[in-house]
């Protein structure tokens, strides 16, 4: 079974969290089992499961763009400011 990463983990709901913890034990299981083909399902359950997380993590990263790019211009318009008082 595929973990997903932590920062997808730490982004999951409470009923998500516990939903994706059961399938990772089923998926162990059915992989002990050398259940493969079942475990391979469980896998695909799991991988739709945390695509919510995966889009709140994207978003996360966006806002922190658009923020780094607010912060670049207001650095740029303060520099601005200062070459003309230099004027």
């Amino acid at each position: 079974m595929r973990h997903c990463s932590v920062q997808v983990r730490g982004l999951l709901t409470r009923d998500e969290l516990d939903r994706y913890n059961a399938l990772m034990d089923v998926g162990h299981y059915l992989e002990s089992q050398q259940r493969y083909d079942l475990a391979q399902t469980v896998q695909k359950e799991i991988d739709r499961l945390v695509q919510p997380a995966i889009e709140r993590l994207k978003e996360k990263g966006r806002e922190r763009d658009r923020q780094d790019q607010e912060f670049l211009r207001q650095i740029e318009r303060l520099r601005a400011g200062e070459d003309e008082d230099d004027e």
